[in-house]
């Protein structure tokens, strides 16, 4: 890791960090998907269109994962 970057508060490191994501995500043509990823997202389309179930809540998910920590 460049030492610079240890200089810096760890509040600003992370805005850093989210900038690059933000940078990232923005430009989601840059990552093609693999045939497997879009193979898997295929799956879950059409299962979605068979059963009608949306799934659970994001936040019910991470909170039965933080649970398990």
């Amino acid at each position: 890791m460049n030492t610079n970057l240890r200089k810096l508060p760890v509040g600003e490191r992370m805005r850093l960090v989210e900038e690059l994501w933000d940078s990232i995500a923005s430009d989601q043509n840059a990552l093609p998907l693999t045939p497997e990823q879009a193979a898997e997202l295929d799956r879950r389309l059409d299962s979605y269109e068979v059963s009608g179930d949306p799934g659970r809540p994001a936040e019910d998910v991470i909170a039965d994962i933080r649970k398990r920590l």
